[in-house]
């Protein structure tokens, strides 16, 4: 795929204690191989799809034991700039933008609300080889109590435009660059346990919503909400056995209409 236009999600990864319970897990609820790990790159492990690469799993690093959760990737033409961007406007930076090789160069950030993402410039790795298939990423939203913090900072350091959604039951928000959605925003409510951080939610891609449910509960994950018919496709969201959330979307399966929404740029 060709590389992402800036503040376009590019790669997603997750770091997980147990790695071989991850690539079990993933395995059979996604569908993902897994390729050899690189040692030099701290056993970085990419997954795959259909052949092309997807995500990646890790261990973590001595010292840097803690809950496992996806990170989402953004696209950048300069991380240095983004970096100073992400600074500017009360984000934080939680790793300094570093090469990886000449894979390119990434950078962990959390923006004002708490939500932590990455940063990602390619180099002769660009990011996902697929997307919107079975087994490859979807969409991702910002999960925030913060709404007005997560959408000042991110149109700020990263140009969206924004719609909100005309849905007196939640707090949804699109951000687009052009005519192409890269996000939503969803204001957490109190069903969130107080204890839960913002965070980016990563959806991915399975031909069957149920199937993919009854397959992960079967092997030890948590059924937060769903499965549920959208517009958008039957989605459910789910916490894997090692604590880190993420949804599965059936794209082919839509139901109902597209919700109005108002351009609030």
């Amino acid at each position: 795929m060709a590389v992402q236009p800036e503040g376009a999600p590019c790669w997603a990864d997750a770091m997980f204690s147990d790695i071989e319970g991850a690539k079990t897990f993933y395995g059979d609820v996604l569908g993902w191989t897994f390729g050899e790990s690189s040692p030099e790159y701290g056993n970085y492990t990419l997954a795959y799809a259909d052949g092309k690469a997807v995500a990646a799993v890790v261990p973590p690093m001595p010292g840097q034991e803690g809950p496992s959760a996806w990170c989402l990737y953004l696209a950048s033409g300069d991380t240095a700039a983004t970096a100073a961007r992400i600074r500017e406007n009360g984000g934080d930076i939680l790793m300094e933008p570093m090469p990886v090789a000449d894979f390119g160069t990434m950078c962990l950030a959390r923006e004002p609300s708490g939500a932590v993402f990455g940063v990602w410039q390619a180099g002769t790795r660009e990011g996902f080889e697929a997307m919107g298939t079975p087994g490859a990423y979807a969409w991702a939203e910002v999960f925030t109590r913060e709404p007005g913090k997560a959408d000042t900072f991110f149109a700020a350091v990263f140009g969206y435009g924004q719609k909100q959604m005309e849905d007196e039951a939640v707090d949804f928000r699109l951000y687009d660059l052009g005519d192409r959605a890269l996000l939503g925003r969803m204001t957490m409510t109190d069903d969130f346990p107080p204890e839960v951080p913002s965070y980016i939610n990563v959806y991915f891609t399975v031909p069957d919503c149920d199937d993919a449910v009854a397959k992960a509960t079967k092997l030890g994950a948590t059924l937060r909400f769903g499965p549920m018919g959208t517009p958008f496709g039957r989605f459910a969201a789910l916490t894997d056995p090692q604590g880190a959330n993420f949804s599965v979307i059936d794209v082919t399966t839509t139901e109902g209409e597209m919700p109005k929404t108002t351009d609030v740029s």
